[in-house]
């Protein structure tokens, strides 16, 4: 009994994962983010207006439920208002403490009706730029950091996206690290997303 069990299971996993490889989806998306840095440690700076890229794979499970691995290059980090003091008119201008990362989010997706799906799952985020832009009236540039934040941050991501019948989508998500962005100060990056991409 517990061999024809046994037999039967892996029949149905087989089933399951042919059916799955033939509806398996790879796709493309990207968008804007709104990132921010929160905690006590982090002076309520402003948000930094970037960008996010990446590919998005899709693996159905079942007919509500699929996962999504994604690799996305995701600008984030914060916007410092500071006063230039040659700038008689006390105009500010924008130091971007500049975060990047590659994160590779693992979400799971589950289907409320046709199109539409609720995401959710860890993502795994790896520094790959830390500088500060800073652009005053009369000079400034880029200010690499080395040696600055953890090159490792391990956070989540949510969100809603809509999928039409031809394989482009609009997707909505929020994003937050559980780590801190060093390992003494109380900081932890978020960011709201929103964008557009294409399955295939």
């Amino acid at each position: 009994m517990k061999k024809l069990i046994l037999i039967a299971s892996f029949i149905a996993l087989g089933t399951t994962a042919a059916k799955a490889q033939e509806s398996f989806q790879f796709g493309v998306k990207g968008g804007v983010n709104f990132a921010n840095i929160a905690g006590d440690d982090s002076n309520d700076p402003d948000s930094r207006t970037a960008f996010y890229a990446g590919l998005v794979a899709e693996l159905p499970i079942s007919e509500k439920f699929s996962i999504q691995p994604e690799v996305i290059y995701s600008a984030q980090g914060a916007t410092i208002a500071t006063i230039d003091q040659d700038n008689i008119f006390d105009v500010d201008d924008n130091t971007e403490y500049q975060l990047d990362y590659i994160q590779v989010p693992l979400m799971a997706k589950i289907y409320l009706v046709d199109g539409l799906s609720l995401q959710a799952g860890p993502s795994f985020n790896f520094l790959v730029n830390e500088e500060i832009d800073y652009e005053p009236t009369n000079n400034g540039g880029d200010i690499n950091i080395v040696d600055g934040a953890n090159d490792f941050e391990f956070g989540t991501a949510a969100g809603l996206e809509y999928k039409f019948d031809s394989g482009l989508f609009i997707q909505g998500r929020y994003t937050r690290g559980f780590t801190k962005i060093y390992d003494n100060v109380n900081a932890y990056n978020y960011a709201i997303q929103a964008g557009v991409g294409f399955v295939f």
